[in-house]
This record gives structure tokens, C-alpha cells and sequence, in this order.
């Protein structure tokens, strides 16, 4: 069959005035061929397999004969199972085989097309965020995956992005935050795509029953409205652009990079440029020129990410102890058995237990403990007898750590009369420099393989004398 194109062009040259043989040397075809298309009525449409069904080439097809039955039968139940169809067309006569009737049911089935949603938010109306991750290649050959937090606002486009160690709430929390304060403000909503970074339950339409304690507590704080869409949702965030994409490709997979300084260097090369140099596809101009618009209408960031704490529910425990995330942290001993709160900030802990408020630098190494000096003190002077104040300061000095262990061991064997003074003297150093110090100078005695609670404070003297030049340090 010729291509309705070829149809078209002999009917054209004919109505040039072509006789029929200058026609077929022009067209490269037959006369006859000629002849048979200027019976033919004008051509309306170029698609050729429309056009071989209307002239009935080729071998009948038997579900063709059943295509008027399938196409009233999806129009009453458009939802119908392929299978079932199959079924009710085999009660009418149909003999052929299914993988024919079931292409034929999937090209007369109904679309459901649902109406996408698309508009432009207002100055400071809304920000969009997600989390992504992509493997970077650097220079050496060496692979890591990144994980990163995006954040944009709508109606300027202006977009901050920031590398983060994972993808859990504090992350998310912090990070948004941080980007807040780059873009100078908060809008009235957060749009949110993965729900289960924010949320803990959902009902079936997708209405928050649950949401994340932590992540709620800072929206409140912060006064910031929060919508979530549910993933792979696009038309529920009226935003035709995908955020985490666009990140991946504009940045991380168009350049190189050496290092993870490097990364970093270039992440704020690009902030610049996609906000302040290079016009946004959607809007035409750069974020920067709507940016002075949108800012007048963000509102103040009520917490500085430095201040900015996360609420966690905690007990202290029967010893006096809170643990958090593998990490203890000491409170004094009358607070055994309180409920508490404990506030997470970037550096610190903050723990309220009825009238106790105690401060402690944040741990990051996983089972890692902190014990203020004075909670040990008090801990001492709770236990009664001299035998239980002897094991517990023998049990502060083996909490520093791995090496503890093992010097004490030394120490109880080869001088076995002695060890409650060593014990007494060393416990003494804990107080006085803490646990870092006294791990690191058990660590030197046990390569020197040298034991006594004198070396110890020999080494404590050297290593404090190197960080503060001048210091006097007495041995104990």
C-alpha cells in the first residue's frame, strides 16, 4: 500500500495539470497505480495504519468483528478486568486468542486522565522541599553517595541547597532552618513531598493523622504552615518543576570535583549563580530580581539555627544516668527516676528533669557517656560505706573508656595491697581534668608499658602543659 504522503503527492501533481504518465515518472509509480488514486477522494489524514484498517488490507482480524461489542462494554464499565472481558466476548463467539483481544481492550479502554493543577504562588507564600541523593565520582575515582536537603521558594525561585549526613528529621529540621535564614525569612506554608520524613500516620486520602513530634514542635516555633503532598505527586504542589531533578542535574551532574572541600567550594559558586546571575526558565529573570519582592513579605525567623533545639521525651535512669541515641549523659542523683526533657542543639544537651537543669556538651561517638564532675561527687557522697565509694570511683575511671580497663587490671595484680589509693588518686585526676585527659594517659602508661597512678599524672602534666603553655600542674 502506498503511504497516504505518496497519495497525497500523485493528487497534488494531477491537480498541477500532470498528464497521468508524467505523473507516474514524477511520483515514481505506475500509471495504473496513477489511474486508482484519482478515483480516490482528497487525503484528509497522513496516518497509515488508519488507513490500512479503513481499506481492509491485509489478513481479517477476528477481534475486529468484536471491536463495537468491546467498546459499549468499557463504556458502561471502563474499569471492567481485562480477564472478565475476555470472558463475556469468548459468550459472544469469539474464537481467537487473548493477547490480540487483550492489545485491543487496552487501546478502547477509557483514559483516566486526571486535571493537573498549576499555579504560581505569591511573594512569600510558599517554599518547596525535599531530599535527595546522588553518587559523585570525585577526580581519584573514588564513589559517594550524597545526601543533600533542597529548599525553593516559589514565587522567586530562589533555591538553597545544603549537604546533609542523612535523611532523618534533624536533619531536615536544621537544614531548613539554615536555609530560612539564607533566604532571610519564613513564608506563611512548607510544602513537603515525602511525607514520612514529617509524618508518622496517614489516612487513606492522605490527610496527616500523626504527625513526627520533633518536626511539629519546630513548625510551631517557628510559626511556619506546613502541607504534604504524597510522593510522585506533582499535581498536588501546582509546581511543574522537580526540585530534587533539576538539583542532580544543573549541579551535581554537570561538574567534577577533587574533593569534599571542593564540593562545598563549588556549591557556593553555583548558590550564586542560579540565584543571582542565571535567569530562572519559568519566570524569565534571575531569582534575585523577584527576591527583593518576596523578602518583604517573609517573616522573621523566630529561632537562629545555633539556638534552634529538638524536644525529646527521656527518663533518667535508676543510676542517674539519661540516654539518648547510645549516648548517656549524667544528671545528680536525687534526679533518679525523674520524666525529663531532653533539648537537642547542635552542640549541646540541655536536660530539665523537675528542678535540675543540667548542661552538657553533645556527644557524637556512638555508646559514648558524659559525666559532669560534680554529679560525681554527689554520686559519691549518696553511696554509703567506704567499700561501695571504692567501686564507684573504680567504675567513674573504667567509664573513660577501653584503656581504663586494662590499667586498672594491671594495676589491681601487680599491686594488689595498693589499688584502693591508686584507684583514690586517679579518681582524683578525673575530677580535676575529666575523661578525656586521664584516656589518653592511660593509653601512653600501657604503651610503656609502665603502671602507677604517678605516670598518669606525669602524662596529664605533659599533655596539659602542650595545650596550655605555663600551666603548673602538681602530681598526685
Amino acid at each position: 500500500m502506498f503511504t497516504m504522503l505518496k497519495r497525497h503527492e500523485i493528487q497534488v501533481l494531477l491537480q498541477a495539470g500532470h498528464a497521468q504518465c508524467e505523473v507516474a515518472e514524477l511520483a515514481g509509480v505506475s500509471e495504473r497505480s496513477v489511474r486508482r488514486v484519482s478515483l480516490e477522494a482528497a487525503v484528509s489524514h497522513v496516518d497509515d495504519s488508519v488507513a490500512r484498517v479503513e481499506r481492509s488490507i491485509g489478513r481479517p482480524s477476528i477481534v475486529e468483528g468484536f471491536r463495537k461489542f468491546i467498546t459499549e462494554l468499557l463504556a458502561n464499565e471502563p474499569h471492567l478486568k481485562s480477564v472478565e472481558t475476555l470472558r463475556r466476548v469468548r459468550n459472544q463467539g469469539y474464537t481467537g486468542g487473548k493477547t490480540t483481544l487483550y492489545e485491543l481492550i487496552a487501546s478502547l479502554r477509557p483514559k483516566d486522565v486526571k486535571l493537573e493543577m498549576r499555579f504560581e504562588g505569591l511573594p512569600g507564600e510558599f517554599t518547596q522541599h525535599d531530599f535527595g541523593e546522588v553518587d559523585v565520582v570525585f577526580d581519584d575515582g573514588h564513589t559517594l553517595r550524597i545526601h543533600f536537603f533542597a529548599s525553593r521558594l516559589k514565587y522567586s525561585r530562589w533555591v538553597q541547597i545544603s549537604v546533609v549526613p542523612d535523611e532523618t528529621t534533624e536533619s531536615l529540621v536544621r537544614a531548613m532552618v539554615d536555609h530560612f535564614t539564607a533566604m532571610g525569612g519564613i513564608p506563611l506554608v512548607a510544602v513537603f513531598d515525602r511525607p514520612k520524613t514529617v509524618a508518622l500516620k496517614w489516612s487513606k486520602d492522605g490527610t496527616v493523622t500523626e504527625w513526627n513530634p520533633t518536626f511539629a514542635y519546630v513548625t510551631l516555633e517557628l510559626g511556619l504552615g506546613v502541607e504534604v503532598c504524597w510522593p510522585n505527586s506533582p499535581r498536588q504542589k501546582g509546581s511543574v518543576e522537580n526540585l530534587v531533578g533539576w538539583v542532580k542535574g544543573s549541579f551535581f551532574k554537570q561538574r567534577r570535583f577533587h574533593d569534599d572541600e571542593d564540593l562545598s567550594v563549588q556549591l557556593a559558586e553555583w548558590h550564586r549563580e542560579s540565584n543571582m546571575d542565571r535567569p530562572c526558565r519559568a519566570t524569565g529573570v534571575a531569582p534575585a530580581i523577584r527576591m527583593t519582592e518576596e523578602r518583604a513579605r517573609l517573616r522573621p525567623v523566630r529561632v537562629s539555627p545555633e539556638d534552634l533545639a529538638l524536644r525529646v521525651p527521656v527518663s533518667v535512669g535508676p543510676t542517674a544516668m539519661v540516654l539518648h541515641d547510645t549516648h548517656l549523659y549524667s544528671m545528680p542523683p536525687e534526679a533518679a527516676g525523674f520524666p525529663a526533657t531532653l533539648y537537642l542543639y547542635r552542640d549541646r544537651v540541655r536536660i530539665i528533669a523537675g528542678r535540675f537543669d543540667v548542661t552538657h556538651p553533645r556527644l557524637f561517638q556512638r555508646h559514648a557517656r558524659s559525666t559532669l564532675p560534680e554529679h560525681r561527687s554527689a554520686r559519691l557522697a549518696e553511696v554509703s560505706g567506704k567499700r561501695g565509694k571504692q567501686y564507684l570511683k573504680r567504675q567513674d575511671l573504667l567509664d573513660t573508656g577501653p584503656a581504663a580497663l586494662e590499667f586498672l587490671t594491671e594495676i589491681t595484680h601487680r599491686r594488689p595491697a595498693a589499688w584502693k589509693q591508686e584507684v583514690d588518686l586517679l579518681h582524683d585526676l578525673l575530677q580535676l581534668y575529666g575523661p578525656t585527659f586521664l584516656d589518653r594517659a592511660f593509653k601512653r602508661a600501657l604503651d610503656q608499658e609502665i603502671y602507677g597512678a604517678e605516670y598518669v599524672s606525669h602524662f596529664i602534666e605533659e599533655m596539659s602543659l602542650s595545650i596550655l603553655p605555663g600551666r603548673e600542674v602538681p602530681l598526685q
